[in-house]
């Protein structure tokens, strides 16, 4: 696994490479985005939790760190009431023909208020909920009998192919890495899947996520802190020297940050977030402590031991978001 990390990294050095890479990305590699049902059944699990924490179940404008290779979580936002989605992310690499597609399979899936997929179907996705029933008391029939009326899906669908037109449902924002990219206090909720590990500036994302969120706005994030193949073992990436890290890297546009769960927690407090929910997946260690690289042997057992975290979190009231 190393030399292959190796030899990928090195090459990410020749010229065209990140093209071509991101177009081997765009044709089959999906994450599991191209799944209607994968996509419905996170945007549900983002509302149950938002809907357990007290917190706006009716978000109207939604915005997504990093959709990659199929809009499909913010077309579930969309389908359910939202009424803007801003998919923000370092590369666009949607693809058009596929969108539609699952955006007609998870209308049909609302339309039947099937049942959320669980573990069984989907044991990566998390957090684990107890009741996978169809969430009827937030999606209502009054709700989605306006939700779905056929006017409104056509306009979603047409979004879809035409995501530039400036009064478009869906704005796509690439690349994202600034605080200017939408205005201060225009959005109602962000949110994220297995996304932030893999952002090099966590402290000004934070920041700008603070300054997007109108004053009662959240942000709702699932955070995979494994290694993501760069290594055998799930936290096998906090055993490589900074120095072989750096030639796994390459000039790859991003990987993942190698950052633990502690760090996130610290960025959310000093940029005046809220935490209302921090729920941890834990994983035995595949290392001892001596066997990981000098700059991650002082991180704390609860990091060492945390691969997920689903974490919720509001702006503190009165606080300045610039």
């Amino acid at each position: 696994m190393k030399l292959r990390k190796i030899i990928s990294g090195i090459a990410s050095f020749v010229p065209g490479i990140d093209q071509l890479r991101a177009y081997i990305r765009g044709t089959w590699e999906t994450g599991g985005t191209d799944s209607a049902r994968y996509c419905y059944s996170i945007w549900l699990r983002h509302m149950v939790m938002a809907q357990n924490n007290g917190l706006n179940i009716y978000p109207k404008i939604v915005a997504e760190l990093g959709p990659g290779d199929s809009l499909g979580i913010g077309l579930a936002a969309l389908i359910s009431g939202c009424d803007k989605y801003y998919a923000l992310d370092v590369v666009e690499h949607a693809n058009t023909d596929r969108n539609v597609k699952i955006f007609d399979e998870l209308v049909t899936l609302f339309k039947n208020r099937t049942p959320i997929p669980g573990k069984d179907e989907f044991p990566e996705i998390t957090p684990h909920l107890e009741n996978h029933d169809f969430p009827v008391d937030i999606f209502d029939d009054n709700r989605l009998q306006h939700a779905l009326e056929q006017s409104r899906i056509e306009r979603i669908r047409d979004s879809i192919s035409n995501p530039r037109q400036k009064d478009s449902l869906i704005q796509y924002k690439v690349p994202w890495n600034d605080i200017s990219t939408l205005e201060k206090e225009s959005v109602d909720m962000i949110y994220s899947q297995a996304v932030l590990e893999h952002v090099d500036d966590l402290r000004n994302t934070y920041r700008a996520m603070h300054s997007w969120l109108k004053s009662d706005g959240y942000m709702s994030h699932t955070i995979d802190f494994r290694s993501h193949g760069t290594a055998d073992e799930w936290n096998g990436h906090w055993a490589y020297s900074d120095f072989m890290w750096k030639i796994i890297r390459g000039k790859q546009a991003y990987l993942i940050n190698r950052e633990p769960h502690s760090t996130h927690i610290e960025l959310l407090i000093k940029e005046d977030f809220k935490i209302l929910c921090d729920i941890q997946i834990k994983s035995e260690s595949s290392f001892a402590r001596n066997e990981l690289a000098p700059r991650f042997r002082s991180i704390s057992a609860d990091d060492l031991t945390t691969s997920t975290a689903f974490i919720q979190g509001v702006k503190k009231t009165g606080c300045n978001s610039l």
